[in-house]
């Protein structure tokens, strides 16, 4: 299985397990609600439902299609194919929910990770950021070092977009800092001492669409204010 593909079972498992849903509701949440695929076909997604299925995770079940206008079905179409989640479904999400190895820490599995974190105990939680944070601690010291040697030869722009780069992890790190001092605390992402689970859907919505996560290269929680300001 190829990382990419794994990351697409493990955000479909997740979604159905909040709710059965048919291929273009799935499609949907996937490229808008969580922000972590930007743009995958049916091609893409259907294959996956189908292994998924084969596996044993998912049952296909008859059912209606979305209200929405643009899935309408036409007058006397079969009805839509709807996909449930199986207790082994579930059982084999949460396998995979409390798993905190590297693959966890990388760009687009990090995303998708996060957009779960509602579901995730604390403990892997914070084991999955601490992760992600040294991950781009190392990233970032090489890009500085990479800066540092081919400074003098590179052009004001090519240096300007380096800079940029180190900017954008430097910011993903402080955010970092900040959530994992908020989870050792207790608090979720509101800043209440509930100790309730993340909500992923109120934080870094650098898009301005509810629920997309910030990648790296993004600003993330651009609405703080600067610790230097008075």
């Amino acid at each position: 299985m190829s990382r990419r593909s794994g990351i697409l079972e493990f955000a479909v498992l997740g979604l159905l397990r909040e709710s059965p849903m048919h291929g273009y509701e799935l499609r949907k949440r996937l490229n808008t609600s969580l922000g972590v695929f930007r743009a995958f076909s049916y091609g893409t997604l259907y294959p996956c439902l189908k292994t998924l299925v084969a596996n044993g995770w998912l049952i296909e079940e008859s059912g209606n299609a979305p209200e929405d206008a643009l899935a309408a079905p036409l007058a006397g179409r079969r009805a839509k194919i709807v996909y449930r989640l199986t207790a082994e479904g579930k059982e084999h999400f949460e396998e995979l929910l409390s798993q905190t190895g590297p693959d966890a820490y990388e760009d687009e599995h990090f995303a998708a990770r996060f957009a779960f974190f509602g579901q995730t105990s604390r403990d892997v939680r914070v084991r999955v950021l601490e992760g992600r944070r040294s991950r781009l601690e190392e990233r970032l010291e090489k890009m500085r070092a990479s800066f540092t040697r081919t400074r003098e030869r590179l052009d004001d722009y090519t240096l300007e977009l380096q800079r940029h780069g180190m900017e954008s992890v430097e910011r993903e790190v402080r955010w970092l800092n900040e959530l994992i001092e908020s989870e050792r605390a207790g608090r979720d992402l509101r800043g209440s001492a509930s100790g309730g689970p993340a909500q992923p859907s109120q934080q870094n919505n650098t898009s301005g669409a509810t629920g997309n996560l910030p990648r790296p290269g993004d600003t993330p929680r651009t609405d703080l204010p600067d610790d230097t300001a008075t």
